[in-house]
This record gives structure tokens, sequence and C-alpha cells, in this order.
């Protein structure tokens, strides 16, 4: 199948298009339709004429942008027309939605004359929170978009202009803070005087460029004072330059900065090899750029390189823009996106690169250990980082140019724009915050490991925790030289020459000196950062310990459970994993430690993982999971389910708990009430407790790989201080998150005579042989 195949296969394949309008309220009965409809529908407009204010309340007007086209200037595609530009604008209301949950109407407008375009877009202000032009040529676009921005309340912006320059922008401050060059001494050339050339360059001299430094060459060549060759329009009036430059490779000549939005094969290596020192080049062009990396390198190897394209380090993307600068100006129903907004984009986007890249991003891109530097100038396009930087930032600086008509918390808007990136996000926000209020001292016994001193450097950035180090402090330097890592405020300890070591050694030793360990024995096994680690958590010396990333998950927890131990308040050591979905948050135990747990010990995992609920926040509605339903098929796998039920309802009588009961029965709050309505749960479960450690294991496995679900974990209840376990390959980002639950964990332990992950020793598990 050829490239243009799948294209058509893509766009027309199931429902035709790319989008679809889809509700947000249940239309399922007279009732509903009463409501939706004729009358209920009466009550929100007449107060809304009563309040216009309110259509932000009653309607989806605060969370809608119309893209507008006249399909003049599409991609690469020139003319084409509204019609076939419409696939064009789909793809836009897609990008809207995955990137920042916006909705679109894509509105194609069959007219290139301007002023029925600006007419058109007038009357939409009653419908849209605000409108985004797309594919419209120039010169016409600047007059529309100049008109539309004087004569409408709600914010406008055209992407092709502006997009391109909050970007480059971006990339062009760490570009030069790289080469070590000052913004107000630097000679830049561009190739392209369109809208997006235009808009860029307009946008560089906000930033601090000089706009006598900047020569903008068209397809006549430099535009000079006195040319008269070609087109020339106000909008690249204002770049005619006093200059003996005529073509484009005199004027690189010594410039420091070359800009292409033109035109495959513009420039040539000859060209780039005489520019200064360290030049910076952004070929733009789509899809083959002005000059290839490759070709630039072949003469420079100085060079700092972005281009549009994705196989390519330094990709320049519109979509690291429009949907966060609409979201934060709708957000504060901004009247404008104004020139103070799009600044803030353009420095929140310079600053996310240089802050740490989670491994689940790099990954997306077959990278690992991204940092800042010249082959990474900006974020990428799929960072979900992007958000929560660059919609908060434009936000602000909406309040603070004044053309905001809503303030914000601006802590409590990441919040809720975490929640927009999913549940996980949102109940990880909570953790974290909860972390920061009273930080712990958190051991990591594979301290010499690349993810966990990034991590904890992130630790320490954002106040979660006080991370400890195990492992030799020169080889933690180098490694964290090497990747421009900072070790401030991270303490280091070295098991091999610890002043701590003979006093642990005694301490297991008396611990175990009765189950064949001796003193000798002890004092090697410190030489193993999980031992000594553990030792630091049970004398006091840390707060809590994570491990595992490395490690298979029983090399991990066995020292830990040899050195520490269960609570004494704990009958049994328990793991349980939350699961978040689009639909559901849900918590599953035990899925790391009892292989065959009788109904009491049940019956205790399910205690467990109801604290660690209420702890989130979290009302737990728990299901004892089984292949029977109340009783459906008589077997003791059944009947144990059943009877750890009953033992829980015994214990804890405010607990909303059933079973045994099936998955889908558990997960659907229909079944419930239709087919067993005399079940104390009556919506779906959001605790799952199984029955054996093979089912538990298995379903969060195949939920997470094969229902896309996000999981965090393992927690492990039950010990006797804090312990938690890293899944064996997790990035930086999960390793911060535990961190957080491990915190949260020592925290909890502080104020609580009975604490959430202490609820629930040994029993038949897969440490049993200890």
């Amino acid at each position: 199948m050829t490239k243009r195949d799948d294209a058509l296969d893509y766009h027309s394949r199931g429902r035709p298009g790319k989008i679809a309008v889809v509700p947000t309220k249940p239309l399922n009965n007279q009732r509903d339709l009463a409501l939706a409809y004729s009358p209920g529908v009466a009550e929100p407009c007449l107060a809304i004429q009563e309040n216009p204010e309110d259509v932000y309340k009653y309607t989806a007007k605060g969370n809608l942008v119309a893209v507008v086209t006249n399909g003049t200037a599409v991609l690469g595609l020139g003319n084409i027309g509204a019609l076939a530009g419409k696939p064009v604008m789909e793809g836009k209301a897609n990008l809207f939605k995955q990137f920042s949950d916006l909705d679109v109407f894509d509105l194609e407008v069959g007219s290139e004359d301007p002023d029925d375009v600006i007419r058109f877009c007038q009357l939409l202000e009653p419908t849209v929170g605000g409108i985004n032009l797309e594919d419209i040529k120039a010169p016409e676009c600047f007059y529309i978009e100049e008109t539309l921005r004087k004569t409408m309340g709600i914010p406008v912006f055209h992407d092709d202009q502006h997009g391109t320059a909050i970007i480059s922008g971006a990339a062009l401050l760490n570009a030069l803070e790289i080469a070590g060059k000052d913004i107000g001494q630097i000679k830049v050339v561009f190739s392209g005087a369109g809208a997006a050339a235009i808009s860029t360059a307009e946008h560089y001299v906000r930033l601090g460029v000089q706009r006598e430094h900047i020569l903008m060459c068209d397809r006549a060549g430099v535009i000079y004072e006195g040319r008269t060759e070609g087109d020339m329009d106000p909008y690249k009036a204002r770049f005619v330059r006093k200059t003996q430059a005529r073509s484009i490779g005199e004027a690189l000549v010594g410039a420091d900065v070359f800009v292409g939005l033109s035109a495959a094969g513009a420039v040539t290596r000859e060209m780039v090899a005489g520019m200064a020192s360290r030049p910076i080049i952004f070929a733009l062009a789509n899809p083959v750029p002005e000059i290839t990396p490759e070709e630039v390198r072949a003469v420079r190897d100085d060079a700092i390189i972005a281009t549009g394209r994705s196989d390519y380090p330094n990709q320049v993307n519109n979509v690291l823009g429009f949907p966060f600068i609409f979201r934060g100006a709708l957000d504060v129903r901004a009247t404008e996106i104004n020139e103070e907004m799009k600044m803030a984009a353009t420095r929140a986007l310079a600053l996310l690169a240089k802050q740490d890249v989670p491994d689940s991003v790099a990954a997306l891109y077959g990278l690992r250990n991204v940092t800042f530097g010249a082959d990474y100038l900006i974020p990428f396009p799929f960072d979900p980082r992007v958000l929560l930087w660059v919609a908060p930032a434009v936000a602000w600086a909406a309040v603070a140019s004044g053309v905001a008509r809503e303030f914000i918390d601006l802590e409590g808007y990441r919040e809720r724009l975490e929640v927009r990136l999913g549940r996980a996000r949102g109940i990880m926000r909570g953790l974290i915050n909860r972390a920061q209020r009273a930080p712990k001292r958190i051991v990591f016994p594979e301290g010499e490991e690349p993810k966990i001193i990034r991590a904890a450097a992130t630790l320490v950035e954002d106040g979660i925790a006080h991370p400890i180090l195990l492992g030799d402090p020169e080889r933690i330097g180098q490694i964290a030289e090497a990747a421009r890592i900072s070790l401030e405020d991270i303490t280091i300890e070295d098991p091999a020459t610890s002043e701590k070591r003979d006093d642990y050694a005694h301490y297991m030793w008396q611990l175990r000196q009765r189950k064949g360990l001796s003193l000798d024995e002890a004092r090697r096994q410190l030489f193993n950062g999980n031992y000594f680690g553990s030792c630091m958590v049970a004398r006091g010396d840390a707060d809590a310990l994570l491990s595992g990333v490395t490690m298979h998950y029983p090399e991990t927890i066995r020292p830990a459970l040899q050195v520490i131990g269960a609570h004494p308040s704990a009958k049994l050591v328990s793991g349980m994993y939350m699961l978040v979905t689009d639909r559901h948050v849900v918590f599953c135990g035990d899925t790391t430690v009892n292989i065959d747990p009788t109904a009491e010990q049940v019956a205790q995992i399910a205690f467990a993982a109801s604290r660690i609920t209420r702890m989130l926040g979290i009302v737990p509605r728990i299901a004892m999971l089984s292949f029977s339903n109340f009783g459906s098929v008589k077997h003791p796998d059944a009947e144990k389910m059943a009877r750890a039920t009953q033992l829980l309802k015994e214990r804890d009588p405010s607990l909303i708990v059933d079973g045994e009961m099936q998955a889908d029965t558990a997960l659907s709050g229909e079944i419930l009430r239709r087919d067993y309505p005399f079940s104390t749960l009556k919506e779906e479960a959001n605790v799952l407790i199984f029955p054996n450690l093979a089912a538990g294991n298995i379903a969060y496995k195949l939920m997470h790989h094969l229902g896309g679900a996000t999981a965090i974990g393992p927690i492990l209840v039950g010990m006797r201080r804090p312990v938690h376990v890293l899944e064996r390959g997790a990035d930086v980002q999960d390793i911060v998150n535990m961190a957080a639950v491990a915190v949260v964990d020592a925290q909890e332990r502080t104020q609580s005579v009975e604490p959430a992950f202490a609820a629930a020793s040994p029993s038949p598990t897969i440490f049993s042989k200890l």
C-alpha cells in the first residue's frame, strides 16, 4: 500500500473523517430528553438572557474553539480551496482535543474575500470561546487578524503567523545560551517573507534582536532599500534595509542565525560555511528543509540545528503552542491573545527544555537520558508537561496584562490541568502536595543508577523528599557530572566505607543470629545496598526505603523483610497497585506477595487496601472477586471469598463491600442494580480483591499492558517501617511518584498509631523461606 493509499484509508475507514461531536450529558430516557431539549432547555436560555456571562456556566462556549480557513494557503499545497482544506482543519481539531482537551468546530469559508472571512468570524462570537485562523494566504491574513482583534471580545489567533514565531523563539533563546551569544548583537537572516516569516521576525525583535540586524529574503532576493523587483506590501516593508547584499548567499556571510521559512534547497553548503562561529540554523521548510542537517554537518560541525521534521532533533512544531495558548486564554476568558501572552509561551517552553526529561517521554522518540543541549533546545511535542507549563504561563500573562475576565489560583489551576491529562496525574499531584508539606529522608540502595540520580535531583528541586543515595561517591559524581545533574542537597552514603557498618552488622547479627547469620556474614551482606538501606530505616537513619529499578521483586524486598519485618499490629504484608484508566481508578490487591491467602488473610488485604484508598480521599467500594456471583458456583475458592467478605464486614461495618462476585459484575453498576439489588455495592467497585496471587498479578498486568491503564505501585502495606518497591525498569517519573508515596507513608506513621500502610506477617508468600 502506498503512502497515498495509507492516508486515504486512514481518513475513510469506519466513520469518515477524524472528528465527531460527543455528548457530555446522558440522553437515555424521556426525562433526559425533557431536560436536554424542550421544555427544560428554556431555563438556561432565560438565565443567559438575564446574565450573558452565564453562557460559560450552562454551555460549552468556554471550551470551544472555531478553526476557520478559506483554503487559500493550505500547508504546502497552496490555494486548494475551502472544501479541499477540510481534512487539515479536522486534523487541527484533533490536535486541540488530544493536547489540551479543547473542543473544536472546523469551519471552512467559501470565499477568498478577506472581508467575508472577517464578517463570518464576527458572527461566530456568541458561539465559540476563541477563533484559530488557519491556512489563509498573506497579506490578507494580517488584515483579517488585525481587524478581528480590534472588533471582537474573544481571542483570535492566526497560528501560521504566530505558532512558528513562539516555538522557534524558545529554540532561539536556548540556542543562543548554548552558543554563548548576546541576542542584542546577533545578525539574523530569513529565507521567506510570508506570514510566518514576518511574524517570527517581529517576535524575535520583541525578544531582543535588533530590527536593523535582520535581513529578510523573498523570491526576488534580499529586501533592500530601493528594490523594485518582486512584490512589496506594508508588512514586508517593515524589514527593508540598507545593505549591499542582494542574494541570500551574500546575506548569510558572517550571519549568526538563519531562519528558513521558504522551500527545499534554498540554502547551500557553501552559504552555511560562510556564517559566523557556532551558527544557529533553523531550516523549517516541510517536508524537505532549506538545507538538511547532514549537509550542514558536512561543512559546519559547530552548528546548532533545528528543523520542522520529527526525524531530526529540535523539531519546531506548532503543536507545542496553539493548544496550550488557547487553553490558558480560554480558562481566564481572555478577550485577546496579546504579545505578553505569546512571550510568556516562548519563555515557558525555553525554561521547560532545561528541566529533566522523563524516561517515558524520551522513550516515545527512541531516546534515553535526554538533557538540555544543542540536540535538545525545545520540548518534544508529545511531552505532557507542556500543558502544565505553557497554559499557566499564558493564563497568568493574560491576568497580568489586563485582558483576562477571570482570575486564577495558579497552583489550583495546574492541578486542574493535571486532571485533564488523566486521573493518575491528578491523584499523584495530591500525593506530591502532601509530601511537600513535610519531606522525609528516602534511601535509594541503587544510588549509582542514572535514573535514580536524576529522580533524586527532581525530588530535591520539587521539595518532595530528602534523598540518600547509596554507592561509591566518586562514581555517582561522575554520572551526575556527565548528565549535568546537580547533587546539591543529596546525601551520598557508601556502604563499603560507612562508619555505620559496624553498628549495622551487630544489629543484623543480633536480629538473625538464631536464624544462622554470623557476624562476618552480616558484614558481608551490608555490601548489598538493600541490606544497608534496610538497616538505615530500621535504625532511624532514614525514614523510608525505595528500591527495585534494576532488580527482581524478591531480591528487593527480602532484605527488608529480614531486617525490618512486619508491623506489630499487622498480620501480613501485602502489595497493591493503583490502576487508572479514562473511566476507572481501581486499587488491586494482593498483586505481589501472598500466593494463596486464607479467607482471614484476604479480609486483611482488603482492609489494608481500604485504608490506602481512604488516605487518598477516595471512598472505597470493595469487590471480593471470584468466578462465582453470590453463590452461583459451589467451590472452596468462591466460598473463601464469600467468607472473607463476611469477616471484613464484621471488622468494619462502615465499609461498602460485597462478594463473592465476578469482575464484570464488580465493574458494572447496571448489572449490580439490575441482577443483584440486594448487594451493598450499588455502584462500580474501585477496590478489587483477588482470591490469590496468580489472579491478582495476571489481572493488573493485563489491565496495564492491554487495557492501557496507568499502573502506580507496587504499594507495599504491612511493613514495620516504610519500604516500597519500584517496578524493574521504572522511569524517572515512576520513581518520583513512588518516592511521594513513600514520604506520605512515613508521614502517616508519625501521625497514627495504626497507619494506613501498616494495616495489613508471615503467611504463605513468595518469601516464605526467608
